[in-house]
């Protein structure tokens, strides 16, 4: 399985080193008509690594069938694969791609190396499956990775008697010394940084001997849907997770059972496309929309009327259709939202933000900035270069109105900021995204996909 590999940026966010080149890049395409298409997408990325995870801890062979195949799941292929889990692919009945057998390892073992690219679950979920392997193992990947919080993780391990050696950086990279087993039980961590510390935890803990009884400490928890699907995908293998309390977590040592699972479409892939129905007029439908999920894309059928879109769940297809223009407006609002249980959607919501005809304020998005790249710093600064006017908050940005110019857009090796190029794109001209290829951190077929929605 060949795994692609993504540049990493080569300069400061913060720092005005815009490149004139409009060349050497991906020409964003203009809307020049009104959409009217239906779009199908890939599985998700969120989903088919927590089935991954399980599915190598199981008590026999799962079936993942339509699993997401993108960068950051491959990645987390070939860290369990590295410690022994077996993968078989067979071709599957969808559009994206095979289904997943996962038979998992008679014995875990370490004395390996993971790459964990820029996947935050690859990094967070991966060191517990690794403390329950025989040997080291080293973990690092892309060099901004070397960014992103691990303190809840390594702490967390450190704190149930788990050898983990990171020189006291509390970064990558850093080695846990295996033993095969874990002892688990009562444990504190300050999770406010990510919810993956506690589902990176919570994964692991019915293979710990004593299960694991977990308490967040910090102030904030964002994200809280994540760990509600963690949750979730832990009950349909038999394992209960009990809430005593909010920000306390109980798992009792036992099987994971192996099952077959179809994956849902990533819902949160799905956000340009149906903001894309507000930039440019029409209507944009999306296919196998789940009538329950714990997905945070799921708000967006919520979110996106607050734009002034008008939404219509039939079935499985959820569509969005644009607001009412008028002259010289597209008619899209202002908004103050507060984005704390759905961060991942802030990158498309702020491009579309930028394109209203009114300010908008959102906010509970400072953990974002801990992401593939620090997205706020990333977003004020690509906007206001093509003459935008975003204001950096402590805890998100204000958007003023303004009229926007083509030019370059750099993605910062950040699948959401490479997409949200893709929308100011839409309605501007000459707006060329310096590394569209980062997309395929979750979704490889984002520009084919594009292109056919504008078709």
């Amino acid at each position: 399985m060949q795994i692609s590999r993504y540049s990493e940026p080569e300069f400061d966010p913060y720092g005005d080193n815009r490149t004139t080149e409009t060349d050497a890049g991906w020409r964003a395409p203009l809307a020049t008509s009104p959409l009217s298409a239906v779009v199908s997408l890939p599985g998700s990325k969120s989903l088919t690594n927590r089935e991954l995870v399980l599915a190598a801890l199981a008590d026999g062979p799962s079936m993942l069938r339509a699993p997401l195949w993108s960068r950051d799941s491959e990645l987390m292929v070939e860290a369990l694969r590295a410690l022994g889990t077996r993968f078989e692919r067979l071709p599957g009945r969808g559009e994206f791609g095979d289904d997943l057998r996962v038979t998992p390892a008679d014995e875990l073992l370490g004395s390996t190396t993971i790459d964990c690219g820029l996947a935050g679950t690859v990094m967070r979920f991966m060191p517990a499956v690794a403390a329950l392997a025989l040997g080291p193992t080293t973990f690092d990947g892309d060099e901004y990775a070397r960014n992103r919080p691990m303190s809840g993780v390594i702490e967390g391990l450190k704190g149930l008697g788990v050898d983990l050696d990171d020189d006291r950086r509390g970064t990558l990279p850093f080695t846990v010394h295996g033993t095969g087993r874990v002892a688990g039980g009562a444990l504190e961590i300050d999770a406010s940084a990510s919810s993956q510390f506690v589902s990176g935890l919570l994964l692991s803990a019915p293979r710990f001997e004593q299960g694991l009884d977990l308490r967040h400490v910090g102030e904030r928890l964002p994200s809280l849907p994540h760990i509600e699907m963690t949750i979730e995908t832990l009950a349909a293998r038999g394992v209960e997770v009990a809430t005593p309390e909010t920000g306390r977590w109980v798992v009792a040592p036992g099987p994971i059972r192996a099952i077959d699972v179809e994956l849902e479409p990533d819902l949160s892939n799905a956000a340009p496309f149906l903001v894309a129905a507000l930039v440019a007029g029409g209507s944009v439908t999306i296919v196998g929309w789940p009538e329950a999920t714990t997905q945070v894309g799921a708000q967006l059928a919520e979110l996106l009327p607050r734009f002034g879109a008008r939404v219509e769940l039939d079935g499985d297809r959820l569509t969005v259709h644009a607001p009412t223009p008028s002259e010289g407006s597209r008619g899209i609002r202002g908004v103050e939202l507060d984005l704390s249980e759905a961060g991942e959607l802030a990158p498309n919501l702020v491009a579309l933000a930028a394109l209203a005809d009114e300010p908008s304020t959102i906010t509970g998005i400072g953990h974002i900035r801990h992401h593939e790249t620090d997205r706020l710093a990333a977003l004020a600064t690509e906007l206001n270069g093509l003459g935008g006017r975003v204001t950096e908050l402590p805890d998100g940005l204000r958007i003023e109105p303004a009229q926007l110019r083509g030019g370059p857009w750099r993605a910062y090796a950040d699948h959401r900021m490479a997409t949200s190029g893709a929308i100011i794109g839409l309605a501007v001209e000459g707006v060329v995204v310096d590394d569209i290829a980062s997309t395929g951190k979750t979704l490889p077929q984002f520009t084919a996909l594009w292109e056919r929605l504008l078709a």
